[in-house]
């Protein structure tokens, strides 16, 4: 994310603008890329990720086609950025048709959309029960009284521990559980002392972690209106800057600079934990060889803010009506799988690996199944616990605008920056750029 300020903001611009969506579309073509429904019993569905979004997205296809076989569902992929260009070069071209009837939207985008053009989605309020998802996810998927998105994938973030490691430093796994910070750095400095390892691998230009903390105090960037920045006096957000900056300089963090080395510093055995959302689970089970070695705990909290849990999120996603012909059909398709569900999201979780937001379906088999690798752990059952757990916070209109001011008073922070000058520099830009 090094684009400067002003592009991000023009591509957020466009990116509006593309869902401002077909409300008023009568198109009658459809073409093979994935157009409009030419009848109320043909829909398209536009997600990114093949193994992930698009395979979740062909189960809720497949279980609805079991109970209504005369409704076709085409199921697109495209990567993001292809989704967001598509759809602003529809809409800039004057014609609404070629757009998909349902979409997945990014949850810290979702506001800017909802805000932005509201007539664009159906409200989904008559379709869903609200109160049956996570709370946390109600926030950015709803407006006004109004619940647009069927929340999707949780984006719970947990602890991932390696027992061996740990044990060697002298500690156990229960002695990380429900810990804080300051504890965390505690036990890393313990476990590079007696084994050599790094307690974690970090890109000092990745704010995910920042995001998690200061989510688990139910704090974002912005003031609760979602618009209005909140850097300054944001004392959330100081201790996670205090926090983060305390990580780094304890000598404990395997520092990385992209998604790979990032894989890598687990996977290699270098590290000693991963906190971090629960879709990092496939990539660590991925080594076969450390079955048994991993387990998961609650988040860690942020020790000085009276308002933090143990809980919180990175990530994550849900899908959206666009008010156009076949609407209807496409409301009564996701209310009836990812709206309600519950052995479809068994099945997600299996086939798949999604950790759904959905209350009902923690209970079923695949969520308290116990996980070998994990040794015995009841890992999926955990996230939905701590799922339940994340406070709700309102991500508006800038999360990525503002990190992009951040990522650079971070590290001028991590170089001496007083942290006053940091919060002070930082809020008068982001009230300048975005106006």
């Amino acid at each position: 994310m090094k684009k400067t300020i002003s592009t991000v903001l023009l591509a957020s611009f466009m990116l509006l603008t593309a869902c401002s969506s077909n409300s008023s579309d009568t198109s009658s073509t459809t073409t093979p890329s994935g157009g409009a429904a030419s009848t109320s019993k043909e829909i398209t569905v536009w997600a990114w990720d093949k193994n992930f979004n698009i395979a979740a997205m062909n189960l809720a296809k497949d279980a609805y086609a079991k109970d209504h076989p005369d409704v076709k569902i085409n199921v697109v992929e495209y990567a993001q950025d292809d989704i967001i260009q598509k759809m602003n070069t529809g809409l800039n071209s004057g014609s609404k048709s070629g757009l998909p009837n349902v979409v997945l939207i990014e949850d810290y985008r979702a506001q800017s959309f909802l805000k932005t053009y509201p007539d664009a989605f159906a409200d989904m309020s008559g379709s869903i029960k609200a109160s049956d998802f996570a709370e946390y996810k109600l926030g950015p998927t709803s407006l006004n009284g109004k619940q647009y998105g069927v929340p999707f994938d949780s984006g719970v973030a947990g602890l991932y521990v390696r027992k061996d490691y740990v044990e060697q430093a002298g500690y156990k796994v229960d002695d990380l559980k429900n810990i804080d910070w300051q504890k965390f750095i505690e036990v890393g400095k313990a476990v590079k002392a007696k084994t050599g390892k790094d307690m974690l691998t970090q890109d000092p230009n990745d704010l995910g972690l920042i995001r998690m903390m200061i989510q688990s105090a139910g704090a974002w960037y912005l003031k609760s209106d979602g618009t209005t920045p909140d850097l300054k006096d944001n004392a959330v957000l100081k201790e996670a800057f205090e926090t983060y900056k305390e990580i780094m300089n304890a000598n404990i963090v395997k520092v990385n600079s992209d998604w790979n080395s990032f894989l890598a510093g687990f996977n290699s055995g270098a590290v000693a934990s991963v906190p971090t959302g629960n879709w990092i689970t496939p990539s660590i089970k991925s080594q076969a060889d450390q079955s048994g070695k991993w387990a998961v705990v609650p988040f860690p909290k942020l020790k000085n803010t009276a308002s933090s849990v143990n809980a919180s999120n990175l990530g994550g996603s849900s899908w959206y009506v666009l008010n156009s012909t076949g609407k209807d059909t496409a409301a009564d398709f996701l209310a009836k799988t990812l709206g309600s569900d519950v052995n479809l999201y068994q099945k997600l979780v299996t086939d798949v690996g999604v950790v759904g937001t959905y209350k009902p379906a923690a209970q079923g088999e695949a969520y308290t199944k116990a996980d070998d690798f994990f040794g015995g752990q009841k890992v999926i059952s955990d996230f939905a616990t701590w799922t339940a757990q994340i406070p709700k916070v309102n991500y508006g209109l800038h999360t990525y605008a503002i990190e992009d001011i951040l990522k650079v008073e971070m590290q001028n922070y991590l170089k001496g920056k007083d942290i006053a000058k940091v919060f002070s520099d930082a809020q008068s830009q982001a009230e300048s750029q975005l106006k």
